[in-house]
């Protein structure tokens, strides 16, 4: 019999003290002696309250030292009310806020709540500092930093400007200036403030300014010599490379750039002509972390789950100071000088033996939320955007953790959030150091992290080194079922080391000097078992070609790369197996006009052997697959196709990404016996224009959004056009085109289970005409028939 909830109360009250004025909510019968402790916390609530829903608390420290005192004796569910919840500091979860006795500890929205931790802080009191180029000034806290600034829910951009190459020579110290038009940099104040970056080909680099006379500029150290050394450097990318100049009040010249000038407490932002920042919601983020989940490897956080909160506002200082951001792949980045050539300008470009001992000091960069030294943490339902970091981090190494402690998470379920406007990767799992892939003990293990069914969209906005989700040396790594787009680099990446960590190590690095600092290991590493599957990866590739949409790096015993479909990669390499690859199965997957399908980064040295490339599908580009020996890789059944896609390739395309009763309402219509997207011609807004089928591109004419009255809808504001059979007509060969949106049953349509799209009001399908495939193939209803230019999936 359950237990009477006014008894459950009593005995909490007596063992807790007045922390234990909370709702119980009694359990079902065959679990009664499972009842549940609930906490309120409102913006709007008192921390001297009982913390009820109609006496919250007010702030989350203070649910937090309630939910202590609990939650050895009950579960507990701390609910969010609805509105900010700004953090002045950021919440720190160590053992002693565990799921203790078997119990378990939830921090959620309040049911239909949306709310909203926050590290941001509102910016207000504009009033205009330059009229002629419609400048604005805003009060800040004096020595305020930050990187970032949020204006309306959108990453502005800081005031910056893009300069060639060739206006500057590169030098040991830094850069001269070879452009006159540039010697104005001489006269700026506060050049200290003043960066560099370099977007390269696998690297995006930040260097802060010492000082400028004439046409001499002095950089600060060690960012200069860090990002000046090994590969892909900024003084030598491999391909590509323009540079742009951050952080001066001179540089806002375009709308919607901001200038932050700490010392003087002032905040400057350039509006559009005829516009104002006043009564605009403008946040300046503060922290540099929300949420820090980490105790120690003996005593690990445990049983934690959050739900339905949305996470905003932070900002990583790092890049801007005299460190920089000597980026190396992937959100890696010396972080301390090292002993360097005196003339590593011109010896070490492309690696040098002196630059392998930097290589085991690489630091990560920190995630806004922080998780290490944990087991069984569960994050669903939530909302990462509007960071200035890597949103989540699992496992990551001491260094990228506020805590102090790595690596050491297991059993961490991250599954249907949403992680958008990032300026970061989504999501990062495991280190990079010695101890992530030869730990001294067993608890250091990252371990059975499973990404389930997330949506990751437009990351990586500053940082654009990095893919949207990246899992290093983990132990059964589970990642399936995701939509990973819009991206400047990679999709999903896999693994880390190159090679140099496995099991007698690689001639290659053996040729760079790289046993020099570390020893050749006899054992596997940590990385094994990783699982990716049915992950829907595009929009990839928008601003660093080198790497791949789908990509292993290093030895990944019993991995699998399989039932996942990639397309719009700008044409470069969909499938990718890097230094090092070997033992990993890729089978069943779908590339989509790609350059380069698969593709092994294999040479004498390297050791990328021993993979499997089987059973997948491509409509595009080669494979560059180093089979035979010595590196034994093979291929075996992979289709190539042209016209109509085969059926098993279909029920891929059609099966990955999220899964469909949890898809977002916005993204490509995929036709998937063409490989293409529902498209309207040329971007036309014109009634009447009749859609189409093209190559997949991102383009605002391909991104439809479902409504809740079952439109199909493309655009937005007074440009809304809806997917409309021509004139409500309902008889097969009925032309299916754009038009002004009018609720009327012409323009219901029907998303079903079974790959079709049908007219609410006609009953039939949406169906390419005559069965076409190539780009330009137009849409017309048609009586259904199961065929593949009927079958679809909104992605």
């Amino acid at each position: 019999m359950p237990p009477c909830t006014r008894q459950v109360v009593a005995a909490l009250a007596a063992a807790t003290t007045a922390l234990t004025v909370v709702t119980l909510a009694a359990a079902p019968a065959q679990a009664a002696d499972a009842a549940i402790a609930r906490i309120v916390v409102s913006p709007a609530g008192n921390d001297l309250a009982s913390g009820d829903r109609d006496r919250p608390v007010a702030t989350l420290v203070k649910a937090q030292e309630m939910a202590r005192a609990l939650s050895d004796k009950t579960d507990v569910v701390v609910e969010l009310a609805g509105g900010v919840h700004r953090l002045s500091a950021p919440l720190r979860f160590t053992s002693a806020d565990s799921g203790r006795n078997g119990h378990t500890v939830t921090w959620q929205a309040l049911p239909g709540a949306t709310p909203t931790v926050s590290g941001g802080q509102p910016v207000t009191g504009w009033t205009q500092h330059d009229p002629a180029a419609n400048i604005w000034v805003a009060p800040v806290p004096q020595g305020a930093e930050s990187r970032q600034l949020y204006v309306d829910g959108t990453l502005a951009p800081r005031a910056s400007i893009g300069i060639s190459r060739n206006d500057v020579q590169i030098t040991a110290t830094g850069m001269t200036i070879t452009n006159p038009a540039l010697n104005y940099l001489a006269t700026l104040p506060q050049q200290n403030r003043i960066e560099l970056e370099s977007l390269n080909s696998f690297t995006d680099r930040y260097s802060p300014v010492q000082s400028i006379s004439g046409t001499t500029i002095t950089m600060q150290q060690p960012a200069w010599n860090n990002n000046n050394w090994g590969y892909d450097t900024l003084a030598r990318p491999f391909a590509g490379g323009g540079l742009t100049l951050h952080n001066s009040y001179s540089f806002l010249r375009t709308a919607g750039q901001w200038y932050l000038d700490p010392p003087a407490g002032r905040l400057y932002y350039k509006a559009a002509a005829g516009q104002s920042p006043v009564g605009r919601d403008i946040v300046l983020p503060r922290l540099t972390s929300l949420v820090q989940i980490s105790a120690s490897h003996a005593d690990p956080v445990r049983d934690i789950t959050m739900r339905d909160v949305v996470f905003e506002h932070t900002t990583w200082l790092q890049p801007g100071t005299s460190v920089g951001y000597a980026n190396q792949q992937s959100g890696t980045f010396i972080p301390a000088a090292y002993q360097m050539p005196s003339n590593f300008l011109t010896s070490c470009q492309s690696g040098c033996p002196m630059f392998e001992a930097a290589r085991n000091g690489w630091g990560q960069m920190p995630a806004a939320v922080q998780v290490s030294a944990a087991t069984g943490i569960t994050f669903t339902g939530n909302t990462f955007r509007h960071l200035g970091q890597v949103g989540l981090g699992i496992g990551n190494d001491a260094n990228a953790n506020q805590s102090g402690v790595g690596l050491g998470a297991s059993a961490v379920t991250v599954s249907q959030n949403t992680f958008t406007n990032l300026s970061g990767g989504a999501i990062v799992v495991g280190g990079v150091r010695p101890d992530a892939h030869h730990p001294a003990g067993p608890a250091m293990v990252n371990k059975d992290i499973t990404i389930r069914n997330n949506l990751v969209t437009d990351v990586a906005k500053d940082y654009k080194d990095m893919a949207g989700i990246l899992s290093t040396y983990v132990t059964h790594a589970v990642i399936e079922h995701n939509e990973v787009a819009n991206l400047a680099y990679d999709g999903i990446d896999v693994g880390w080391g190159w090679g140099a960590n496995d099991p007698g190590g690689s001639q290659d690095y053996r040729n760079r000097g790289l046993y020099n600092y570390q020893p050749v290991y006899t054992t596997p590493t940590t990385l094994r078992d990783t699982v990716v599957r049915y992950n829907v990866i595009h929009g990839t590739k928008k601003s660093l070609h080198d790497g791949g949409s789908l990509y292993n790096l290093s030895a990944n015993p019993g991995g699998s790369i399989d039932h996942n479909l990639i397309y719009d990669n700008r044409g470069t390499v969909g499938l990718y197996l890097d230094e090092g690859s070997r033992y990993v199965s890729v089978s069943n997957n779908v590339v989509i006009d790609s350059g380069v399908w698969a593709f092994t980064n294999a040479s004498a040295t390297n050791n990328t052997n021993d993979n499997v490339f089987a059973g997948n599908w491509y409509n595009t580009g080669v494979a560059n697959v180093a089979t035979g020996p010595p590196h034994n890789n093979v291929l075996t059944g992979n289709v190539p196709v042209t016209g109509t896609w085969p059926t098993g390739a279909q029920q891929v395309m059609a099966q990955a990404g999220i899964e469909p009763a949890l898809r977002p309402r916005t993204g490509d219509v995929l036709a998937l016996g063409a490989g293409k997207c529902l498209d309207v011609n040329g971007g036309s807004t014109t009634p009447g224009t009749q859609l189409q089928i093209w190559g997949c591109n991102g383009g605002a004419g391909q991104v439809w959004t479902r409504t809740a009255s079952g439109q199909l809808t493309v655009y937005s504001g007074a440009n809304t056009r809806c997917m409309t059979a021509l004139n409500n007509q309902t008889a097969p060969g009925t032309q299916v085109v754009i038009a002004q949106c009018d609720s009327g049953a012409g323009q219901q349509w029907q998303i079903n289970a079974n790959g079709t799209i049908t007219g609410t009001q006609s009953g039939i399908c949406l169906d390419i005409n005559g069965g076409a495939t190539a780009n330009g193939g137009k849409t017309i209803l048609w009586t259904c028939h199961g065929g593949a230019n009927q079958q679809w999936t909104l992605s």
